[in-house]
């Protein structure tokens, strides 16, 4: 079964029954979200009567909240010591948010080490991981998905070996795993085109079971390029039938796959049309001109 979705929004007045009818709005079975704006602080109290309604919804309409995903906010970087406190105790705030939703799966950037070195720095997001789950303990219920990076600046998580390295140094490896996102695999100049060597790669080292989302994007940068600027689906550097043998490999069926992609004109969520060619498995190189047109 496809299970696909998009970025949606999350506000204070509807929280996530807004961000689900957003998602049924673009014909999609899953959805990812952040639980306040993704550049601060502000977050609003979880309304657990929006919740429950939203999960009564999903029951309706067939769609398994176990697929649901939050990302966490740019502004947590445990690879940072300047900000490792604040970024630690950010992080687990998120956690008991995620925890009080009922959302399985939260994405998380590894971070950036801002000039310390890729060692100091993998270490303090281990350092800070471990720190994280233990304020939580028994009382948690969510998976952190270390999500692959396109390696640019200083960040850590654009190879699998720094997946793997933090992984292999967190407590909790049960709370642990790994989203991938096609746009910054290939430009930090993996070989996606080839996407079974890659998938016998990243079991070798890290494990095909520790994928628990995938964010399909394209890419408008050539691979290896370490940009990370999103591309519409079919209109970037990757490609459609690329994107659509990761999406459709069997391997990741019951992965959730979620866009990423720029709206376009910066006003208009292509996410309903996107979806639509994805599950036609059909290219249609006029989609954008069609969408702008509606405008």
């Amino acid at each position: 079964m496809l299970i696909i979705g998009s970025n949606v929004g999350f506000n204070k007045k509807n929280q996530l029954l807004g961000s689900l009818k957003e998602a049924l709005s673009y014909n999609a079975n899953t959805f990812m979200f952040y639980t306040g704006a993704p550049q601060n602080t502000a977050r609003s109290e979880i309304n657990e009567e929006l919740t429950l309604e939203a999960i009564k919804l999903m029951k309706e309409k067939a769609i398994d909240y176990s697929k649901i995903i939050v990302h966490a906010p740019y502004i947590i970087n445990i690879c940072n010591e300047e900000k490792f406190n604040f970024s630690v105790n950010f992080l687990t705030e998120e956690l008991n948010r995620c925890n009080k939703l009922g959302i399985k799966y939260l994405v998380l950037h590894p971070g950036s080490h801002v000039g310390l070195g890729k060692e100091k720095g993998i270490n303090n997001i281990i350092k800070g991981l471990n720190i994280v789950f233990n304020n939580v303990k028994e009382k948690n219920n969510v998976i952190i998905l270390l999500e692959t990076m396109a390696g640019k600046g200083t960040e850590i998580g654009s190879t699998l070996e720094d997946i793997k390295n933090i992984i292999d140094g967190v407590n909790d490896k049960n709370h642990l795993g790994v989203c991938l996102d096609t746009c910054h695999l290939s430009d930090a100049g993996y070989d996606i085109v080839n996407f079974d060597l890659f998938l016998e790669q990243f079991d070798k080292l890290i494990g095909i079971d520790k994928i628990g989302c995938i964010h399909v994007n394209d890419s408008k940068n050539v691979a290896a390029s370490h940009k990370d600027r999103h591309e519409n689906i079919g209109f970037g550097h990757i490609g459609f039938q690329t994107l659509l043998n990761i999406i459709y490999h069997k391997r990741l069926e019951n992965i959730p796959k979620i866009l990423e992609t720029p709206y376009v004109e910066k006003e208009f969520a292509p996410y309903k049309y996107e979806i639509e060619m994805i599950k036609n498995k059909k290219f249609d190189q006029n989609l954008l001109e069609k969408i702008k047109k509606q405008i």
